[in-house]
């Protein structure tokens, strides 16, 4: 586990709202995790009026100028193009490449992130395509969800080193020695899906993977009941599955904001069960878990959502904070290492 200062990378101008966002989003985190602090890329002027709010983050934080930043619009292979070397972006993730940073955190575009970070710190040995992995909150606590957006369409050995991935994600994260997984499908029955799916179970189910314990396929549905601690799926699935999660979310409160003022009785029982909804609340509150992991390169960074606000980007910040803390990247390249040793990968290739 790493102790002291960790120092952080942050994309600045990602999002909806640039700085007026991060950075308060930064103070906020601040004030969670002391042992905190940023090298900051943007727009100076932007930065500089939004942190002078913010004293001790001033304190704990370094300004570096971009005169670029990536719109949220922009395709990858645009970004890349007026975006290398010189966008707040590419340079966020340039200082974890270069050592003086742990992890980046932006909010911006997903695929020019990802497109960049592929280019700037390139794929670990052995993972073809780095995943994107999000913390799903469950009935019986949190799982691990990969990936949710990075890839559309992927082949039977993505799906085996996907599921190392999120093991190791879970290990270093949720502390679980042996995390246990299921390859998401249209049933449980070994003869459903996709052939991919199907002979990435076989993999994992006949293979000897130490660091997992193989559980099947998994449903919709399951996701939430917590049954696995890990879910594998491709990006297309696994995006809509997370847009939709939350859409329902926000579908159920609604619902509830507008029954309890329906009538007296029901305002008098919002009252009485008033604690009961507030820890419903908290539990759905899409800010406590924003933060997606690009798993498989050589450096940390942390996609926040482009439409949160300052606490939920002060969640992906804390995110970043307790990977770097427990050594999620050391522990994935030990993890990496021994995948591409075992005879069951060439198997999938």
């Amino acid at each position: 586990m790493t102790t002291g200062e960790i120092r952080l990378a942050i994309d600045a101008m990602g999002g909806d709202e640039g700085p007026s966002m991060a950075v308060p989003g930064l103070a906020v985190a601040l004030t969670r995790c002391p042992n905190l602090a940023f090298e900051i890329f943007g727009d100076k002027a932007e930065i500089e009026k939004a942190i002078a709010r913010h004293p001790e983050l001033a304190a704990r934080s370094n300004i570096h100028h971009t005169d670029v930043s990536i719109p949220m619009d922009a395709k990858p292979s645009q970004a890349l193009r007026m975006g290398r070397r010189v966008s707040s972006m590419w340079q966020a993730l340039e200082s974890v490449k270069g050592g003086t940073a742990s992890a980046t955190v932006s909010a911006g575009n997903t695929g020019a992130l990802m497109a960049m970070a592929k280019f700037c710190l390139r794929g670990m040995e052995g993972v073809d395509r780095p995943a994107l992995a999000a913390i799903w909150p469950t009935i019986r606590g949190e799982s691990v969800v990969l990936d949710v957006g990075a890839n559309i369409g992927v082949d039977t050995k993505n799906l085996v080193t996907h599921a190392l991935l999120g093991a190791a994600m879970s290990r270093a994260v949720f502390g679980i020695d042996t995390p246990k997984v299921g390859l998401l499908n249209i049933g449980v029955e070994e003869v459903k899906g996709l052939e991919e799916v199907r002979d990435a179970g076989q993999i994992l189910k006949t293979g000897n993977f130490p660091g997992l314990r193989y559980e099947g396929f998994v449903e919709g549905d399951d996701i939430g009941k917590g049954i696995v601690d890990v879910v594998v799926t491709e990006g297309f699935s696994g995006n809509i599955a997370l847009k939709t999660a939350e859409g329902t979310a926000r579908q159920l409160a609604e619902y509830l904001r507008m029954s309890i003022g329906r009538t007296l009785r029901a305002r008098i029982g919002y009252v009485l069960a008033k604690p009961a909804f507030a820890r419903l609340r908290d539990k759905m509150d899409p800010r406590k878990i924003n933060g997606a992991v690009f798993l498989g390169l050589n450096g940390l960074v942390i996609k926040s959502h482009g439409g949160t606000d300052e606490y939920g980007f002060a969640s992906a910040v804390e995110l970043a904070h307790d990977m770097v803390r427990n050594d999620l990247q050391a522990r994935i390249a030990l993890d990496v290492a021994a995948l591409t040793e075992t005879k069951e990968l060439a198997n999938a290739g």
